[in-house]
């Protein structure tokens, strides 16, 4: 039974090495070039922690094509009021630092993976 908890909890840290939190000091700089995928969420959120592992996957699984990263609001207010996240999980996808889109809540695997390739919810 041990093993198995150790093992599970490899995982899942393992999991989230892909997925970065970032800082609001590195938000410009991260945002910068390429497709970045941005979560802002709170660490008291129900919906965003359904959300955490559905873009595990998806960086996984999308490798170069965009990064993802997390913003914990409570941390970057000023990035909050900046971008008018009203309600989290807010995931905003910036192309060479202009926004190309958004979605607010929980959505699925599917649903987030066709709002990277096309910007569109």
């Amino acid at each position: 039974m041990f093993r198995f908890i150790i093992i599970a909890l490899f995982c899942s840290v393992a999991g989230f090495a892909n997925v970065r939190e970032i800082s609001a000091q590195s938000f410009e700089k991260e945002i910068r070039s390429g497709k970045v995928l941005v979560d802002f969420y709170g660490p008291w959120c129900g919906p965003c922690k359904r959300l955490s592992p559905v873009l595990d996957q998806l960086s996984e699984e999308m490798g170069g094509k965009v990064e993802i990263v997390k913003v914990n609001i409570d941390k970057a207010p000023d990035l909050t009021d900046k971008y008018t996240v009203q309600g989290v999980p807010t995931v905003i996808l910036f192309e060479n630092g202009k926004e190309k889109g958004r979605l607010v809540g929980f959505h699925d695997k599917t649903a987030v993976k066709r709002f990277i390739e096309t910007g569109k919810n």
